[in-house]
């Protein structure tokens, strides 16, 4: 833990020239104060008043809520989050549940290698007696977990110390220090920053807090400094700058890609499908018949390139962003006569919403049938 070092209460003039007055104790007290007051309330989360009368964070859903989190919005996850602890409740319900199933609940939530690490890594767990070890290094040894992963089921689900640094962490000491390396090499700098203040009491509401501060006050643009619990240590309020934190390099221009999707329709409204190889892009999902594009190759784009003859029509053009580069397809759509080619399915339309179908599959769909991808009303 870090000294107290501060001995009065720093002055703009100081603040200035000098770097935070204190990264240790007092720093988490005062966050920690606001986050008692100003938490977000999340359906993975224990509150502070639920913590404070004993009430503890069940690993499973901390765990399973973090895996979902990586690379994708805290609103998006939201829904899917309720989805799978409806349907499984616990690790061994996961683990009992068909590969299929969880790729299907997991469906336009991206990054299905996430979906099919999750799988194995409830297995093993299941396996194993259906705890989660509760040390980083034992964390890590499961699949799909990581260092942030580890340290925040650590730090949040058992409430132990560990450094605890996403996107919204590394923003705030990114400006709380003023560190003027770029993000991509300051990684290790503040890491070492987040060691330094992480209290040995709640370190899992710390972890928390830290991540809701970056979440609602210091943002990426425009953040709300004058509410913020750390503005009188933060050295990029003093020097007037805080959005000039983190450091970015340029980014280089994403590659562009280009390929042909085929909706094929039968005269019932069943779409063709067939499942992708389970390992690479999209890997286990499913999909229409699509030609041999990758993130490194452009795909044939014409009408020639249909798996098997028939009256094939322009649907238009989609577009989609994957992480590292974005792709063009072009849309052809064919009503047939109900063959099904080796390797394919058919999916009637009360169906066809809930197969393992990633977002620019239902994009294709979507320009061909519009409509088609739409989970069906109650009656």
């Amino acid at each position: 833990m870090a000294p107290q070092h501060q001995t009065r209460k720093a002055t703009s003039r100081d603040r200035l020239t000098s770097a935070p007055a204190d990264d240790g104790e007092t720093t988490a007290s005062r966050l920690l104060d606001w986050y008692d007051a100003h938490h977000r309330e999340l359906p993975w989360r224990v509150t502070p008043r639920e913590h404070a009368n004993g009430v503890r964070p069940d690993p499973y859903r901390i765990w399973l809520s973090e895996v979902m989190l990586q690379q994708t919005t805290v609103e998006a996850v939201k829904s899917y989050f309720r989805a799978f602890v409806e349907k499984w409740p616990d690790v061994e319900a996961l683990a009992a549940a068909p590969t299929e199933d969880v790729m299907k609940a997991w469906a336009g939530l991206g990054y299905y290698s996430r979906a099919r690490n999750l799988k194995a890594c409830a297995d093993l767990v299941a396996k194993r007696g259906g705890r989660f070890p509760d040390t980083e290094a034992a964390l890590r040894d499961l699949p799909g977990i990581g260092a942030y992963t580890s340290a925040a089921i650590t730090a949040i689900a058992f409430d132990r110390p560990a450094a605890v640094v996403d996107g919204n962490v590394e923003r705030v000491v990114s400006r709380l220090f003023s560190i003027a390396t770029p993000l991509s090499e300051a990684k290790p700098e503040i890491r070492g920053h987040v060691e330094r203040m992480v209290p040995a009491t709640r370190p899992g509401d710390f972890a928390q807090a830290m991540m809701d501060l970056g979440a609602t006050i210091c943002t990426p643009r425009r953040p709300r400094c004058m509410l913020c619990p750390l503005r009188d240590d933060c050295s990029a309020v003093a020097t007037g700058d805080p959005e000039h934190f983190p450091v970015r390099l340029p980014k280089a221009d994403k590659p562009l890609r280009r390929g042909a999707a085929f909706v094929a329709v039968r005269s019932d409204g069943a779409i063709l499908l067939r499942k992708r190889a389970e390992k690479g892009l999209l890997g286990g999902m499913t999909e229409v018949p699509t030609t041999d594009w990758t993130a490194r190759i452009d795909g044939a784009n014409t009408v020639a390139a249909a798996p098997f003859p028939a009256d094939w029509q322009s649907s238009g053009r989609i577009a989609h962003v994957f992480t590292h580069f974005t792709l063009e397809l072009e849309i052809f759509r064919a009503v047939t006569t109900g063959v099904t080619p080796a390797g394919h399915f058919w999916s009637l339309p009360a169906d066809i919403s809930g197969e393992a179908l990633p977002t620019v599959m239902k994009k294709a769909i979507e320009a061909a049938i519009p409509g088609a991808t739409k989970k069906p009303r109650p009656n």
